[in-house]
């Protein structure tokens, strides 16, 4: 175990899909995709306190909106100590800052935080590639997140080539609507049919979300989201939503605009990273 008993600050970051495409339907019901995840330099944060027993105990601001049961933070943890056998515990801190539902990865992301921190901290050793193991256990999105580099994504998200797309900012709205993963992707109507491309192809091809038209018919606050800012910048929805993002050159230009959402309407601006920043918080350890 570290010295440190108290360690501050570990991001959660968000991510966007720039492309989301499905490929088809698998015989068990997991869905063949192509993706490309890069992250964005928004975040959650987590604190940690290491204990001498094992018992883990989580402090949050949305405590009440998920149980114990449920929450990938507690299951990540959990499920290092029994893949390592360790004995110590954690109290574990929470400000949540990334919505739910929203398609950004928060909870995925939460849980990736958890178990790279942990792994530190407890002193287990796994390496990168056990912890993203476990995380595949936890959620198709938690391994891209402990890798910790953008990457283009095959299978049903866990095959991850690294790649560097370019590094834009980016306005993302934030409709108040919680979109369903599952519900998505058992609609009968969703596209399952999009070729299989090669990278090179994906790379320089222009960039669609196969779930978008499915998640816009049905959730009119996306669908408004989405009209209005593609008016300013090329503009697509990440994951299966609720979550939309403009890209723009300039982080003045993303600000310019995010200053005349109407007063119904939340975002942030935020600037895409092809590192981490839970990466980076793991390297000054």
């Amino acid at each position: 175990m570290k010295d440190t008993r108290l360690s501050l600050a570990w991001p959660a970051p968000a991510k966007l899909n720039l492309f989301l495409h499905i490929n088809n339907q698998r015989e068990d019901g997991y869905h063949e995709l192509q993706t490309l995840f890069q992250f964005i330099e928004h975040c959650d944060y987590l604190d940690f306190k290491v204990t001498a027993s094992s018992q883990l105990k989580l402090h949050s601001n949305i405590s009440d909106s998920v149980a114990d049961s449920d929450n990938l933070i507690l299951l990540a943890a959990k499920s290092l100590q029994k893949y390592t056998h360790c004995q110590r515990g954690a109290e574990i801190w929470l400000d949540k800052r990334l919505p739910m539902g929203g398609g950004i990865g928060g909870g995925s992301s939460d849980a990736a935080t958890t178990l790279v921190a942990l792994n530190y901290l407890w002193d287990t050793q796994l390496s990168k590639e056990q912890l993203m193991e476990i995380g595949l256990e936890l959620g198709a999105d938690v391994p891209v997140f402990i890798n910790g580099l953008s990457a283009f994504a095959e299978g049903v998200g866990e095959k991850l080539i690294t790649v560097s797309p370019k590094e834009y900012w980016y306005l993302v709205l934030i409709p108040n609507v919680h979109v369903s993963t599952a519900e998505i992707f058992q609609d009968p109507s969703l596209t399952r049919n999009t070729p299989k491309l090669d990278l090179d192809s994906l790379m320089n091809s222009s960039w669609q979300n196969d779930c978008q038209e499915l998640v816009v018919r049905r959730q009119p606050k996306v669908a408004k989201a989405l009209d209005w800012l593609i008016e300013y910048a090329p503009s697509r929805m990440t994951g299966t939503g609720a979550c939309v993002f403009g890209q723009f050159e300039q982080q003045q230009d993303a600000l310019e605009v995010a200053d005349k959402l109407s007063v119904d309407m939340k975002g942030f601006v935020a600037k895409g990273t092809n590192i981490s920043p839970l990466a980076m918080r793991l390297a000054k350890g």
